[in-house]
């Protein structure tokens, strides 16, 4: 007679910081992923900075608040999606469904420590985008752009995971980052800078650029709250629901 001995569970405390261990460790030593969450935000920083004759783009807030907003989303579309389907792809998650560790762990340790880096990155920019612009940021400003870029992570996070949902490679994950990151760059760099008439600029202050740039403008006290930032907080708190359910609804372990 043949006995069939399972595996017990390991504790859930203990599977996720095994997990956050590991997935802090592969992040650290994807060089790709840190220079677009960390480095490629603080050079556009600086680079929009430069100049002169841009009066939207050169008010420190807004400069501030777009840098933030671009290395939250090149981290949500592009470092989240594409590290997730090419697990996918090499049948990492397919052998981690066979050990005892509860699946619904390896996701929440991968957003965590996407939503750490986030923290980072945001705290990495205020900081030296006060020191460019000669700004002095108080304790409520730090608190306040802590808690809209964790609420932006979680937009972009939502959209990379939706993305990744819905597709089954990773060369079809890139292709839609790549096409949807310039068009939500675009739309919000270029809407809510007024350039293309209010109509324009109403509509990008409903995509996640726009929203998110009108609420780090508020946070950091360039402008004061108002329609344009509820607006952007009504907006954000919707694309994350609503795309956290695509891509959760959708979302496949296997690439069968």
């Amino acid at each position: 007679m043949t006995e069939t001995t399972l595996l017990k569970p390991p504790p859930v405390g203990l599977a996720m910081r095994t997990l956050l261990r590991a997935d802090a460790t592969v992040l650290l030593r994807n060089r790709q992923a840190l220079l677009l969450s960390i480095v490629l935000p603080v050079a556009m920083l600086f680079i929009t900075g430069a100049g002169s004759g841009r009066r939207q783009v050169l008010d420190p807030g807004y400069l501030i608040g777009l840098a933030i907003t671009y290395g939250l989303m090149a981290s949500g579309l592009f470092g989240y999606p594409m590290a997730v389907a090419r697990d996918r792809e090499s049948g990492v998650f397919q052998r981690m469904r066979v050990t005892p560790v509860p699946m619904w762990t390896v996701s929440v340790s991968r957003i965590v420590v996407q939503l750490v880096l986030s923290l980072v990155m945001s705290l990495v920019v205020l900081g030296l985008g006060g020191v460019r612009h000669h700004l002095t940021f108080g304790f409520s400003n730090w608190l306040l752009v802590l808690a809209i870029s964790l609420l932006g992570a979680l937009v972009f996070l939502a959209i990379g995971q939706a993305i990744v949902g819905l597709t089954t490679t990773s060369g079809q994950v890139n292709a839609f980052s790549r096409v949807l990151f310039a068009l939500l760059l675009v739309v919000g760099l270029v809407g809510s800078s007024g350039l293309l008439g209010t109509t324009f600029k109403t509509i990008a202050g409903w995509t996640p650029v726009g929203g998110l740039s009108n609420l780090f403008s508020a946070a950091t006290g360039s402008v004061a709250w108002g329609s344009d930032q509820v607006i952007g907080l009504v907006a954000s708190v919707g694309y994350a629901v609503v795309f956290g359910f695509i891509g959760v609804r959708w979302f496949r372990w296997t690439v069968r």
